[in-house]
């Protein structure tokens, strides 16, 4: 009888393996992110050589050819394009523009000019810095926060070996229901909200008299009447006497 012989995680590339069969095409991204990773940003147009300005920042994800320049929008009217921007000499791209496209969780965040980016490649560091206590799982480099990566290429390549990754966005609980999947910050009760409502604020920052609730010495009921203010004591102040006409003394000649 010929034995079976079973093929552990770590024995040459058998945990890729498994976790690639674990993931669906869709949880490996969209086709238009692994030419995003290695497309090169920042350089001249070759489409418009002449013209001044002609730096390549930009990306159609319908085309996923190469960088485009500011002249080459006109060609990709109707298409889906994004704009990287440098950090450090890095390409990083907003997250008000990927966020909504794929899932980056797990990818370390920054605010660059008010803006949250994520990079995308990484930035692999020799050495950590003192007191780091997190690094990236591929490239080591530092990550401020408790966050697995510190780029979008980084998630990728922690896909290899970790099934639960995954850059399909999956809807969260409460958006199949009857409110319409609304998740907005207008919509939900925040701790926040809470503690402004129970200080007397409405929901546009305004204070409520109204609002303020109390509760009874035993603390079993609640009253919701609305506070009036006391009446100022009344200050009895002694009046001053006011002085009489005066009179010219009598002249003696």
């Amino acid at each position: 009888m010929v034995g079976m012989m079973e093929t552990s995680p770590d024995d040459g590339g058998g945990g890729e393996a498994m976790a690639a069969a674990q993931q669906t095409e869709e949880d490996m991204g969209p086709p238009w992110l692994r030419p995003l990773l290695s497309t090169s940003f920042f350089v001249a147009c070759a489409s418009h050589p002449e013209l001044s300005k002609n730096e390549c920042n930009l990306f159609c994800l319908g085309c996923t050819g190469d960088a485009l320049c500011a002249y080459c929008l006109p060609a990709h009217r109707d298409h889906h394009v994004v704009q990287i921007r440098r950090s450090s000499y890095h390409n990083v791209i907003r997250v008000s523009e990927v966020g909504k496209l794929i899932d980056i969780s797990h990818v370390q965040t920054y605010v660059i000019n008010s803006a949250k980016i994520v990079f995308l490649n990484g930035r692999p560091q020799a050495r950590p810095g003192k007191g780091v206590t997190n690094t990236c799982e591929i490239c080591c480099r530092s990550l401020p926060d408790s966050f697995r990566f510190c780029s979008l290429g980084c998630k990728l390549g922690g896909m290899r070996w970790d099934p639960s990754l995954t850059f399909a966005i999956r809807p969260k609980r409460g958006q199949d229901s009857g409110d319409g999947g609304s998740g907005s910050d207008y919509d939900s009760f925040s701790p926040k909200k809470a503690r402004r409502a129970a200080a007397g604020y409405d929901q546009l920052g305004r204070f409520d008299r109204g609002m303020i609730r109390w509760s009874d010495d035993e603390g079993s009921k609640s009253n919701t009447a609305p506070i009036t203010p006391t009446t100022p004591p009344i200050s009895r102040c002694r009046p001053s006497r006011r002085k009489g006409i005066p009179h010219r003394a009598p002249f003696y000649g």
